[in-house]
């Protein structure tokens, strides 16, 4: 008979088969796992464009091919699985843009109508023949900008909603609410076709398991079977009632979500299924073993963020019996995973320690760890009350939101400060009098320009997302969408927008490098820097005079304070922009995993940076800021830049794999959290790795095919990567160890 851990290890033998596929399929990917499986070969899709330009833009035009898309995808039943389901391919695919085409698919289509579309200069995603903004384009790339214009979802679904109406009950709703906004027609058919089509993918896993009962076997699969068979008729329409329906539920739910827009965004893990677990255990139908293998299950269908722990908005621990249960779930998983753990001077902490444990154990990435008041007590800020504050989650990379109500667009809007920096530098060359301050006004001058364009971006996005792109799959589990007839992108309660800022450490360094070796000790001139950077550093000298200068994280030097300078001023230039009522704009640090993109943009840099090399990641400082990589340095450093607004400024970090599983490693990496955390610190991802065994994967990831690491926000299986980015993850280590 099979045991749960017999079932465990053989899925993970599914897992990394269908990593290699995958990457077969699709080539190498600097992205989240997502926890996809590989497309079928009669797998095919033909999409409706309903515009001229080869494109498919509203409601009409994202239901009807989200209904393609899902309705090719094949039913996913694994017999040692207690849940069903997985997704293959995204409907973004099929927007006419051949950036997001995998390799699979550009080979499928290769010829056809499908990709003259796909390259023609006007099929993009954002439908610029209705909603130009080509006097934006300019002042974009001349600051680099991420535009976030037609981004993808980031914001949280309230799964509560979910939990309580289920598929039928989404139905229901829109039936009453279309009678009450006739005007609002079409909104709702695209609604119902939506939730139509999710219910259909139900149908083809119930047709599945039946045909898969009577050829079992094996009697304890056969059943698990049967059970699997009972769920996926209760979840078809009705509402989840047991804990294995409410986790079947959420991941039919996140199948379609990721299919329609790449949703990863979970949900307070520990609480939202804790009333299910406490009713199935009074009534003596689920144990904590059978509790363990669903979590785990639902971990591997896919990868979303997940919050666990934290406290609620009278400073109460959340943390109960079904969080330890979690991580003991993803303990035994032992995959990519993206649970967050949120920590606050009264959470328990015993869990706190088994997180780190988990942490040090697997040397996987995993858990993250937040700080619940430095996030709260910022984002109250924006004028937020306690209440809302503390229901705001960590569901994505950086970012946080409140499910249900708010509508942030965190991480996909990003202004690369290197890229302002270089600009103002160009200004200066003009200049008579040249000197560092007035350096600095030029850049505060160009970084106003950038804010004032990366709004009017946010604005066209916001304004025109529900004509483009609505929300149809989220938007059923968001407040006041269906009962007003209304893509979330229109009437979400919340609209504080993130906007992020990339390469903190490059320009910080590089006004340090200045005042020091030009100001303070007249080693250079500004003419001689200037033909430096022209030349990108032909004289190895001058480069090393100006890399070798104090630098941002070292520890109250001139770049250290540089850095806060430029913070404040960030901070002051996102928040005093002008928007419209009910929309702000919220500061934050983080490039995501565009270090290589975004450098390739940018010359070489008065801090020794050559011209075209990767920009500083997120709020870290530059690679080799101390040789003896110094964590409590960085740690300092980073809780001085924080932009306290309710955004993270996150702390990347890479710890010696020495620090031990014991009691001992458990106290220096909780000691190192807290007090990052009680300076301000807003989020930690770490990795534990050992040299030698990442310099191998980079040499011969196939020979890896388990090593997993967080690449910034997300975790990514190391041989999926491109080997441009493995390289940069190892330089990364390499110097962090």
């Amino acid at each position: 008979m099979l045991s749960y851990a017999d079932r465990l290890a053989e899925l993970r033998k599914t897992k990394i088969r269908h990593t290699f596929e995958k990457r077969k399929q699709n080539g190498f990917t600097d992205l989240d796992d997502f926890g996809t499986v590989p497309v079928t070969e009669n797998y095919d899709v033909e999409p409706w464009y309903n515009s001229e330009n080869g494109s498919f833009y509203g409601y009409d035009g994202m239901s009807e091919n989200f209904v393609r898309v899902i309705d090719a995808h094949e039913p996913y039943v694994d017999p040692l699985e207690m849940l069903c389901g997985r997704w293959r391919d995204m409907l973004i695919n099929y927007r006419g843009d051949v950036h997001f085409m995998p390799d699979w698919l550009k080979e499928k289509k290769k010829n056809t109508e499908f990709m003259k579309s796909a390259t023609d200069q006007w099929a993009k995603s954002w439908d610029e023949q209705r909603f130009p903004y080509d006097e934006l384009k300019p002042w974009q790339e001349k600051y680099n900008i991420q535009t976030g214009i037609d981004s993808d979802a980031h914001f949280a679904c309230d799964y509560r909603i979910g939990f309580e109406l289920g598929f039928g009950g989404f139905l229901d709703k829109i039936e009453k609410y279309r009678k009450i906004n006739p005007e609002k027609k079409d909104f709702y058919d695209a609604e119902e076709k939506v939730v139509r089509a999710i219910i259909r993918f139900v149908d083809r896993h119930i047709e599945q398991i039946e045909k898969m009962i009577p050829e079992e076997t094996r009697p304890e699969i056969r059943e698990n079977l049967e059970t699997m068979l009972q769920t996926c008729r209760a979840v078809r329409t009705g509402a989840p009632e047991t804990f294995r329906e409410a986790c079947q539920w959420t991941a039919f739910f996140n199948c379609a979500s990721r299919i329609y827009t790449r949703d990863g965004a979970g949900f307070q893990l520990d609480t939202l299924l804790l009333p299910f677990y406490e009713n199935d255990v009074k009534r003596g139908i689920l144990d904590d073993e059978t509790a363990k293998f669903l979590i785990a299950n639902l971990l591997l269908i896919d990868p979303h963020y997940y919050q666990i722990s934290g406290v609620d908005w009278m400073d109460r621990d959340m943390t109960n019996h079904l969080s330890y249960l979690i991580l003991e779930a993803a303990d035994s998983l032992d995959i990519a995973c993206n649970l967050t753990v949120r920590v606050h001077e009264n959470c328990d902490r015993m869990f706190l320690r088994k997180a780190i444990e988990c942490l040090i154990k697997h040397k996987h990435g995993w858990p993250r760890f937040c700080n619940d008041r430095a996030l709260a007590e910022g984002y109250m800020r924006t004028g937020a009350d306690i209440r809302t504050a503390r229901e705001r989650i960590a569901v994505g990379c950086n970012w946080m939101a409140v499910p249900g109500r708010e509508f942030p667009m965190n991480d996909v809007v990003k202004i690369n400060i290197a890229k302002v920096f270089e600009e103002a530098l160009k200004d200066l060359r003009k200049e008579d009098d040249r000197s560092i301050e007035k350096l600095f006004d030029i850049y505060d001058g160009h970084l106003r320009k950038a804010v004032e364009v990366t709004a009017a971006g946010i604005n066209l996005h916001l304004d025109h997302q529900w004509e483009v792109t609505p929300e149809l799959v989220m938007n059923l589990m968001m407040h006041n969408t269906l009962e007003k007839g209304e893509d979330i992108s229109q009437c979400a309660e919340l609209f504080t927008i993130g906007v992020d800022g990339c390469g903190l450490a490059i320009v910080a360094d590089s006004f340090g490098a200045i005042e020091t070796r030009i100001i303070r000790e007249h080693v250079l001139t500004w003419d001689e820097m200037f033909e430096a950077l022209d030349s990108d550093f032909a004289d190895e000298r001058v480069r090393l005079i100006l890399s070798s200068s104090p630098r941002y994280c070292q520890g109250n030097t001139v770049s250290d304070a540089w850095a806060r300078r430029i913070t404040d001023n960030w901070v002051k230039n996102i928040r005093s922009q002008e928007m419209p009522e009910g929309r702000q704009l919220v500061p934050g640090w983080f490039s995501w995993a565009r270090t290589i993109e975004y450098g390739s943009k940018v010359g070489a840099t008065p801090n020794g940076r050559h011209a075209r090399e990767p920009i500083s990641h997120g709020a870290n400082p530059n690679p080799g800021f101390r040789k003896d990589g110094a964590p409590t340095a960085m740690s300092n450093g980073i809780a001085s830049v924080q932009c306290a607004y309710g955004n993270t400024c996150p702390m990347q970090i890479e710890f010696d794999p020495g620090v031990g599983c014991d009691e001992e490693g458990i106290d220096i990496i909780e000691r190192f959290l807290l007090g990052h955390f009680e300076q301000g610190g807003t989020l930690i991802n770490i990795n534990i790795l050992d040299r030698d065994t990442i310099m191998e994967a980079n040499k011969n990831p196939d020979a890896y095919p388990d090593l997993v690491v967080r690449v910034t926000g997300f975790t990514a299986y190391f041989a999926t990567l491109s080997p441009a980015f493995r390289q940069l993850v190892v330089n990364r280590f390499m110097e962090g160890i």
